[in-house]
């Protein structure tokens, strides 16, 4: 089970898997391939992948990350700060376009088929862009000048005094994002109960 020592390996397996999954399921179902959905099913699937890890971040960065960097020790935040913090905010980032551009692209297919929960979805769907507006205009701009007055800190240069102000101002963007994510998560999954 080498592939388990490596994310990116384990992913490919996981996919693989999907793929294995789904033509047992098509064989056992007796349903043709041709009678699914599979741009509404890729795009869903798409859009769940990214939103499970645009949001699992949100979550990981308040609830525990935040916390955890309080506790720290001015020397330890400068080798842990810049290790974790650019990959995280990477994924975190990107999940939040992929996410919210794939549920764009699917709010438009599932309607131009006559879905239901039209409404319920756009209020869900309205919320996560204002959320993708904070992570890219606020949240990521404040956190790359802390990672990078971090970085120049463990080279010897003193942390500039509005470092403080940029993570405070970043913080309570991440937060407004935590609140927001409650009832945008409700409305997605509302969307299509609501007829």
């Amino acid at each position: 089970m080498k592939f388990l020592e490596d994310p990116f390996q384990t992913a490919v397996v996981g996919f693989a898997l999907t793929v294995v999954l789904i033509v047992a399921f098509l064989g056992l179902s007796g349903m043709g391939a041709g009678e699914a959905d599979w741009v509404g099913i890729l795009t869903r699937w798409v859009h769940f992948i990214a939103g499970i890890t645009w949001i699992g971040l949100l979550y990981f960065f308040n609830f525990i990350n935040a916390g955890f960097l309080k506790s720290l020790d001015g020397p330890t935040k400068n080798i842990v700060i810049p290790k974790l913090m650019p990959t995280a905010l990477n994924y975190f980032r990107h999940g939040a376009t992929v996410t919210v551009l794939a549920g764009i692209i699917l709010y438009g297919y599932l309607y131009s088929k006559g879905g239901t929960g039209a409404i319920a979805l756009g209020i869900g769907g309205l919320l996560g862009i204002i959320m993708m507006v904070n992570v890219h205009a606020i949240i990521w701009p404040n956190q790359k000048k802390i990672i990078a007055a971090v970085t120049a800190a463990a080279q010897g240069t003193p942390a500039p005094a509005e470092m403080a102000a940029w993570g405070k101002t970043a913080l309570y963007a991440s937060r407004a994002n935590v609140m927001l994510s409650i009832p945008m998560l409700f409305f997605m999954g509302a969307g299509s109960h609501f007829k």
